[in-house]
């Protein structure tokens, strides 16, 4: 089964980093989240990756078209310029399909402009901007149960401001950053029919509009509902809080290998 990633938004809300990188190839723990997100999928058995590009889509592709020299030792014939590459075990054995959606495109253009290359089976989509530790074998199995065209992960995340319970002026309950105890939202990690191409307009059709609408009027949307570790990284902030945990050795996400 193959997995699209979205990585061609342009990340504005992360200006101090995005200003010559895309988002997704902001680093958590020296490595891109892209990276994070492909070894989280990979870890369930899933290594084709259709990645949507878009704004400095060039970056994306100069990383991976060079990944197995950077992480590799090497030898450099400088006379003539040959390298041989030494055997590393450690590469992650990937397929990655890097196809440019258009800079200006949205979401649901972008998802659109991946039918050619996923075909006429189910997928797996996701955004390039967030991680999880969900169980992708029990997603796709809850997907498989219901034979809707869609599903997608439902999280609460974590409350940006504390929490407070009041009595009148007397406040009962103090919690500094609780889980949202009501309300989901839309945290990515889909899996997908090819049917819901049939929702997508074209270019400037933004996927958590028209189509997520849509497929929930017609009952061929489902929720996995997910209630373990959810993080996005739309901030600089957000960016410090998943660092902060890979380099304390909590992260969530993270293989173990």
């Amino acid at each position: 089964m193959k997995v699209a990633i979205l990585a061609g938004g342009a990340g504005t809300r992360l200006a101090e980093e995005t200003e010559t990188k895309p988002k997704p190839m902001v680093e958590i723990g020296g490595r891109p989240i892209l990276w994070h997100i492909m070894k989280h999928y990979s870890y369930y058995g899933y290594n084709e990756f259709i990645i949507a590009l878009g704004y400095k889509g060039e970056y994306i592709k100069k990383y991976l078209m060079d990944y197995c020299s950077i992480h590799s030792n090497l030898t450099v014939k400088t006379k003539n310029g040959d390298v041989r590459m030494h055997e590393n075990n450690n590469h992650p054995d990937w397929t990655v399909h890097l196809i440019d959606t258009g800079l200006e495109t949205l979401t649901g253009g972008r998802i659109k402009r991946l039918a050619p290359h996923i075909g006429n089976q189910t997928f797996m989509l996701t955004w390039g901007d967030g991680l999880s530790d969900v169980n992708l074998d029990e997603l796709l199995a809850f997907h498989r149960s219901h034979g809707k065209l869609a599903t997608l992960t439902a999280v609460r995340p974590t409350a940006r401001y504390g929490h407070l319970e009041l009595n009148g002026d007397t406040i009962e309950v103090f919690s500094e950053k609780p889980q949202t105890r009501e309300g989901w939202i839309n945290g990515a990690f889909f899996v997908l029919e090819p049917g819901i191409f049939d929702y997508i307009d074209g270019d400037q059709t933004q996927w958590e509009k028209e189509p997520l609408e849509s497929l929930a009027r017609d009952n061929q949307l489902k929720a996995y509902r997910h209630n373990s570790f959810w993080q996005c990284m739309d901030t600089l902030r957000e960016k410090h809080i998943l660092e902060n945990l890979w380099c304390t050795g909590n992260a969530p996400w993270k293989v173990r290998e």
